[in-house]
């Protein structure tokens, strides 16, 4: 030991520049060592400035991503941010109630939603944390950032439909517009929506086609499965008369909405409004209903049955038939069946 201590000693110290600096000055006066206090800047600073920006990087990625999941479990328990309010909780009148809304797909758009933020807060700061851990090894970072502009141009340039789609994507995971389950007009198809990606919506049209349309394309979008639906029933009735029709086509209407398997689908009261039109072939009655936009096709389907077994019942499709047949004869009262006199 004490040779080596004797050998420190008698060692040709490092240079004045390096002697100035305090990390070299600390390190010759502690090792005695002079290529360790020459390379002290290599040895112990670069590293340690390395693992700190390491270290923040980590820990920003680490506060981001618990901020942005707490945005997402309070977005699904509890109040929504406006930014995250689907377009008809925004609007009042858009919806029946604007208080109701599937909580399980708002979990889901609330975590996509989520997941897109975290994948861009990770790349964001860990491509920060590059730059500068590449700047502590003295790489010139001018030629790269030139050279990564460049490149993010042409990559731009040759990918414009693919970040259309992803932009157009994510804002209509934000507003809500539409969700898997939902029966949707997207313009090029017709169907229900069975997935729904950041690219590509997926729909099966009533045929069972199924459509990938890329979220880029769709210019506009028809949900029936938001809030409520309309029901609108255009029955002819030939030249019987209207109020005799009316009054028909009221009670069978009135019988649908009493009907108990279809009550809690019926937001109102089915409406016989009256004459919609005239053609050459007579009058043609309106008969409407507000639906949930679960069950308007079921209750769609029931209201047409009852209003033309009521139709046929009264006797009206008869004459409907008879003026058919025999143009400009008079309309027979409900039971004459006869086309002639008595024999």
């Amino acid at each position: 030991m004490r040779h080596a201590l004797t050998a420190a000693a008698n060692a040709d110290p490092p240079s004045p520049e390096c002697l100035r600096e305090p990390l070299c000055k600390w390190a010759w006066q502690v090792t005695g060592s002079a290529w360790f206090a020459e390379g002290s800047y290599w040895i112990l600073l670069k590293p340690l400035r390395i693992a700190l920006i390491l270290l923040l990087a980590f820990v920003a990625r680490w506060a981001l991503h618990r901020t942005i999941n707490r945005l997402v479990r309070t977005t699904t328990e509890g109040a929504v941010p406006t930014l995250l309010k689907p377009l008809r909780e925004r609007i009042p009148s858009a919806a029946l109630n604007p208080e109701q809304f599937v909580p399980e797909r708002r979990r889901q758009r609330a975590e996509a939603i989520g997941s897109v933020l975290r994948s861009m807060v990770t790349a964001f700061i860990f491509g920060i944390a590059l730059l500068m851990v590449l700047k502590e090894f003295s790489f010139d970072l001018a030629p790269l950032l030139a050279s990564a502009g460049i490149a993010g141009v042409a990559l731009g340039f040759g990918a414009q439909s693919l970040v259309k789609d992803l932009i157009a994507g994510l804002f209509m995971l934000i507003e809500d517009q539409y969700g898997v389950g939902d029966t949707v007009d997207l313009g090029q198809a017709t169907g229900v929506v069975e997935a729904v990606g950041l690219r590509v919506t997926t729909v099966r049209d009533g045929r069972g086609v199924l459509w990938y349309i890329r979220n880029g394309e769709i210019i506009r979008v028809g949900n029936k499965s938001q809030g409520w639906a309309l029901v609108v029933v255009d029955l002819p009735i030939g030249f019987a008369s209207t109020e005799e029709a009316t009054a028909v086509l009221r009670t069978a209407a009135a019988s649908v909405a009493m009907d108990p398997e279809l009550a809690a689908q019926i937001v109102e009261e089915p409406e016989v409004l009256g004459v919609e039109q005239i053609t050459v072939d007579g009058a043609v009655i309106r008969t409407v209903v507000k639906t949930t936009a679960e069950g308007q096709f079921a209750v769609g389907r029931e209201l047409r049955r009852r209003l033309a077994e009521a139709l046929e019942n009264s006797g009206i499709t008869a004459q409907i038939a008879a003026a058919r047949l025999f143009p400009g004869a008079p309309p027979r009262a409900a039971g004459e069946t006869g086309t002639g006199g008595a024999t």
